[in-house]
């Protein structure tokens, strides 16, 4: 089976300050805000490619997310489970950022997300 292509790709971040970062990002590196979750600001670097910094107060932050965007999240996860990788967290809906997906992790043990936005204000950001 061949899966389809990923659409676009995000790498989130993050950070105990969310409006200092996004003052920096917005105003220094003049990145434009495509998506304002609340607690996650997502930024356009070129075409397909995002940063998105998420808030994380009082915990110490552990890494990375590398984010693919693709409309067939369940797809992707059997095609995962069909070549032995083994999910972290099966796919599913998550509300508070409007978004489904599953979460694995590659072989240095860096956490890859593959997700679809539910939210509408995606589409329309970009």
């Amino acid at each position: 089976m061949t899966q389809t292509p990923f659409k676009e790709q995000i790498t989130f971040l993050y950070t105990a300050d969310l409006a200092r970062t996004s003052h920096f990002y917005e105003t220094v590196l003049e990145l434009p805000l495509v998506l304002d979750q609340g607690s996650c600001h997502i930024y356009r670097v070129s075409g397909g490619a995002y940063l998105g910094f998420c808030e994380r107060t009082g915990t110490k932050p552990e890494g990375v997310i590398i984010t693919f965007v693709a409309d067939d999240v369940d797809g992707w996860a059997k095609h995962l489970r069909n070549r032995e990788v083994t999910l972290e967290k099966d796919p599913a809906y998550n509300p508070a950022y409007g978004i489904y997906h599953c979460f694995f992790r590659d072989p240095n043990g860096y956490l890859l997300e593959i997700q679809r936005f539910e939210n509408p204000a995606w589409g329309h950001s970009r």
